[in-house]
């Protein structure tokens, strides 16, 4: 069974806030150029994977951005509360978005394959 609708509709509404309360509220210096690609609420709404990226490309760098999003996360639960009217905000859980990087490699692939 797909994911419901209400959770789906949710997950946009705390991608975006998300986004907001990092770029506004966040001032760890470790978050800066963190941009929340994508959000995947649990049905009952108790958790939220949240999918970042970062500009660098360093994983000394994004070691540094996970763990600041891991310090700022009672932050930024309470800002959501602010922002959300939700019976209660959902945990939050950051996971590191892998899909651009890996749609930038097999662009690269594909660009050694029209060279040869």
């Amino acid at each position: 069974m797909g994911r419901s609708f209400r959770a789906d509709r949710v997950g946009m509404e705390v991608k975006r806030e998300l986004n907001d309360i990092l770029q506004k509220k966040v001032r760890d210096p470790r978050v800066q150029g963190v941009t929340i690609t994508d959000v995947h609420m649990l049905g009952d709404l108790s958790l939220a994977k949240v999918y970042y990226s970062i500009i660098s490309d360093l994983a000394s760098d994004n070691e540094k951005a996970q763990v600041g999003l891991d310090k700022a996360k009672g932050t930024i639960k309470r800002e959501l509360g602010h922002q959300l009217t939700l019976y209660k905000i959902p945990d939050l859980e950051f996971i590191k978005d892998e899909s651009i990087e890996y749609g930038n490699k097999i662009d690269d692939m594909l660009r050694q394959l029209h060279k040869d």
